[in-house]
């Protein structure tokens, strides 16, 4: 895995809290530590920006729609090209 830096400036009641949070926790550094925060944080908010949860009555009535739709436009093929083309997830 390639590595990269990042430099940070913050006070140092929190730093002294995050290095006594991270000792605790039983990481190996301060560094170890927060790149794990970063990390799962970063997992958290990107699954719940990339996923759309519904109820299931709501699911059905969708799934019912979809079912009764005619055939795709011109414009929503257009715009599931340039998704793919644009490589969007």
């Amino acid at each position: 895995m390639t590595t990269t830096r990042l430099d940070i400036s913050l006070d140092q009641t929190i730093k002294s809290k995050a290095e006594k949070a991270a000792a605790l926790l039983g990481f190996n550094s301060l560094s170890e530590y927060v790149v794990s925060l970063i990390d799962e944080d970063a997992s958290n908010i990107i699954a719940e920006h990339e996923a759309i949860v519904v109820e299931s009555d709501v699911f059905d009535l969708f799934i019912k729609a979809c079912d009764k739709a005619n055939r795709p436009s011109s414009a929503l093929l257009a715009a599931k090209k340039f998704t793919v083309k644009s490589e969007v997830q």
